[in-house]
């Protein structure tokens, strides 16, 4: 998520910001008429200050008014200087939703596409406990995420916070989101089924 990607390929072309909201608002808005019930939020990518958000917002605005589609507008945390500043962040967004896989791969400093070439070493040397991109490093990312979830709710104590990206089926780094007081985990549709009963047993534990 590095370059000129996320928001800021949608700042420097605005007219793509504004198309993708209209997509779906208004395939929102259709199947709301049609009788169903869709609850879409529109989320951005790859911020690292309030003000790249501020600065799409008036956008979104505009395109909701038109469609006449109400939803929440929020960003995607996976960069260490937005997990830093979620205080900020907070102000305008209205839900995170950490990109694990990214903030763990600009945590690390690692690739994801040439990790392969040296992981196992880790692994067998013991310099890693574990693959990060497959459970969340409760260490160190994990302290970016604690302080991010905190700092975020000081400035908005309803902030819907979630993960997205392969960690959110792994039992360990599911169990640390529920203490970490997170509302949801996303994870690829195979590892839905490990994610609820990983989910249902951090629950149970935190009643006992």
């Amino acid at each position: 998520m590095m370059g000129h990607r996320g928001v800021r390929l949608g700042i420097t072309h605005m007219h793509l910001t504004e198309m993708q909201i209209r997509a779906i608002l208004e395939a929102a808005a259709e199947l709301k008429k049609a009788g169903k019930n869709p609850k879409p939020e529109v989320m951005v990518p790859v911020t690292c200050t309030v003000k790249e958000l501020d600065f799409v917002k008036p956008i979104f605005d505009k395109v909701r008014a038109e469609t006449g589609f109400d939803c929440l507008y929020g960003t995607m945390i996976e960069i260490p200087r937005a997990a830093l500043l979620s205080d900020q962040m907070a102000k305008t967004a209205e839900f995170f939703s950490f990109g694990t896989n990214d903030l763990s791969q600009m945590g690390f400093g690692f690739s994801r596409d040439d990790i392969g070439g040296f992981l196992q070493h880790y692994l067998d040397d013991g310099i890693l406990d574990a693959d990060p991109f497959q459970t969340i490093d409760q260490e160190g990312v994990g302290q970016l995420i604690q302080m991010s979830v905190e700092k975020g709710r000081a400035t908005r104590p309803d902030l819907k916070i979630g993960i997205c990206g392969e960690q959110g089926g792994d039992p360990a780094s599911v169990d640390f989101c529920f203490r970490c007081g997170l509302n949801y985990v996303s994870c690829s549709p195979y590892r839905v089924p490990i994610a609820r009963l990983a989910a249902a047993q951090a629950a149970i534990k935190a009643k006992k």
